[in-house]
Order: C-alpha cells, then sequence, then structure tokens
C-alpha cells in the first residue's frame, strides 16, 4: 500500500509518499480501506516534532473508508461497514488500522468525504461548546479562525445552543464564510482590533468565552475579551505556543478561567465517543450541521495540503484522497 510517512522532522518537504506491504489486523483492531483522510493542524504538530511521536511518523488523525477485515475479538464493525475514526493516526495511507473500539457508523445518505470532514474537528466543536464551556441561549463568544474546518463548525453549534457569536477573519472573502456558518459579527482582526470591536460590541462587558485555536499571536488579547470570570478555551496553536506567563495575570483581569483542552480527553469511554459522533454524524446527515470541504487533494500532494494549511490559503476542510 501507498502511505504518507515523516521519516525526518522538518518542513511540508518531509512529507514523503512510501510504499508498504499492507498491515494484518490484530486483537481488537479493524483494516479499512481509506476513502478520504481529513487533513488537521495536528498533522503539522507531529511533521514538526511539536507533538512527539517515534520516527518514522505515519500522519493522519481522522478518516473514513471500508472495513476489508476485523482481528480477533471484534464485536463493533464487520466487513463491508462505512465507519469514520479520529485520534488515531494512520489515516495518510491507502489502508489503515484502527482499533475497532474507536470506529463508529456512517449514517446512510452520508459520503465518505463529508464523513471525514467533520470527525475530528466535528467532535472537538462538540466537547467545546458541549463540555468545556457548555453554551446556552444568552450567552457570548468569541470563535477564532471563524472561516476555518473547526471555527465554523463551532460557530454553527454556538447558535444551535443560542449563543450569540463573534467571529474573527483575515478577509472579506472569509467573512462571508463566516457568516455562512452563522457567526452574528465577522471581525477582521487585519482592519481591526478584535479586542477592542469586541468589547465595543459587548457594550464593555466582554464575552463568556473565547474559544482560540491560534495560541501566541491571539492570547494575550483574548484573556482581554473576557468578562469577570469568563473562561479562555485555548485548544490549538497555529501561530506557535503560548510563552509561559504568570496564573496571577488571570486574577488581576478579572479571576478568568483557562484550560488547554484536547479531543483525547474528551473520548475517554466509547459511550462517549458514541455520543459526540452520533450528534456530529447525525446532524451531518440531517443537514442540521454543514461541514464546509474547502478542497480535495490526492494522497501525494500531502505537502501541498500542509503548505496551503499553514499559509491559511484555505476557508474550510482539506482532505487527502488515497
Amino acid at each position: 500500500m501507498k502511505s504518507i510517512q515523516v521519516k525526518e522532522l522538518g518542513g511540508p518537504e518531509k512529507l514523503q509518499l512510501v510504499e508498504t506491504e499492507t498491515p494484518q489486523p490484530g486483537p481488537g483492531q479493524a483494516l479499512v480501506r481509506v476513502a478520504a483522510s481529513g487533513v488537521n493542524y495536528i498533522d503539522v504538530y507531529f511533521r514538526t516534532g511539536q507533538y512527539k511521536a517515534p520516527l518514522p511518523v505515519m500522519l493522519g488523525n481522522e478518516g473514513a473508508g471500508t472495513v476489508r477485515a476485523a482481528g480477533p475479538g471484534v464485536s463493533e464493525v464487520a466487513p463491508g461497514d462505512r465507519v469514520a475514526w479520529a485520534m488515531t493516526r494512520g489515516s495518510y495511507a491507502e489502508y489503515a488500522l484502527v482499533p475497532a473500539a474507536q470506529l463508529v457508523k456512517i449514517p446512510e445518505g452520508l459520503d465518505f468525504r463529508t464523513a471525514a470532514a467533520v470527525m475530528l474537528q466535528g467532535m472537538t466543536a462538540h466537547y467545546l461548546t458541549h463540555s468545556t464551556y457548555p453554551l446556552k441561549a444568552g450567552d457570548t463568544c468569541l470563535v477564532h479562525a471563524a472561516a476555518g474546518g473547526a471555527g465554523g463548525l463551532i460557530a454553527q453549534m454556538a447558535k444551535m445552543l443560542g449563543a450569540r457569536v463573534f467571529g474573527t477573519v483575515s478577509t472579506e472573502e472569509k467573512a462571508a464564510v463566516a457568516r455562512q456558518h452563522g457567526v452574528d459579527q465577522a471581525i477582521l482582526y487585519t482592519e481591526t482590533d478584535f479586542e477592542a470591536e469586541v468589547k465595543r460590541l459587548t457594550g464593555g462587558r466582554g464575552v463568556d468565552v473565547v474559544y482560540d485555536s491560534v495560541g501566541a499571536t491571539t492570547f494575550d488579547k483574548s484573556l482581554n475579551c473576557l468578562r469577570p470570570r469568563g473562561m479562555l478555551a485555548l485548544f490549538g496553536q497555529s501561530s506557535g505556543p503560548v510563552p509561559p506567563f504568570d496564573p496571577a495575570i488571570l486574577n488581576a483581569k478579572g479571576s478568568l478561567f483557562l484550560t488547554r483542552p484536547g479531543l483525547v480527553h474528551h473520548l475517554l469511554t466509547r459511550e462517549e465517543l458514541l455520543w459526540r459522533a452520533g450528534d456530529v454524524l447525525g446532524w451531518t446527515a440531517s443537514g442540521k450541521l454543514k461541514p464546509r470541504i474547502d478542497r480535495a487533494y490526492p494522497l501525494a500532494d500531502a505537502a501541498a495540503a500542509h503548505r496551503d494549511l499553514e499559509a491559511r490559503r484555505t476557508a474550510g476542510k482539506l482532505l487527502l484522497i488515497p
């Protein structure tokens, strides 16, 4: 089979297309023929070494496809099932070995590309809006990168829950995309100080929660956008990691809450996985949730996908197609 590997950490040019033996499923595993693989910033972190893994690194943390074989002891899926998964590396490939307990069946009427596009970012949006800071009617939130894959899904779920949503974007074109996601006010951070604009829009109060996937360049102002006892949910670092800081700053700015959550800790049981994935895939199949696929690349063009993602040339989800 063909797959993408990283044998040396570094830039997108380190992504190599290699040919290896197709693996066979062991106990509790399923072999899936990959139809589509999602591209996410977590893949960049593994490629550069920000997230540690032994070399050579297999990339791809979500995908969708058809079960080809099941190992001993597997009861969750069977050969022929259409399935999707997240948080198991190895989907930048023609075949992936996935723990069967992490696979979920794709609802009828939902295609592979859409299922792959919504798993990781959709469940991320789910835990952020339903668990990290459970939004309710009348709450206000700020979503950074609101035209992106994760940001757009967060905005849509926030609107489902009755919140007022502000979103930062870099261009007028992305502002239009953010509004399609339901953002009430798109803030062009390239033209407007987003901190000042959030304070203006909230009458000086600040928002209840900021969902921040950007990190270093937005962190300080994200804190300043919060109301007293508000929460900053820092769930990514596309601009780089946040430098160390004195926790007393949280007190000085209004007894704020700061959390750095991750999806893996919000899928601790199969029941939790089925809840989150069931909501996300069900809402997508019914049209209630609308993921935006920006573009799809052949597997061999994984480096181009990473370059486009890091250069912020995209508005929505990127996919690799084996």
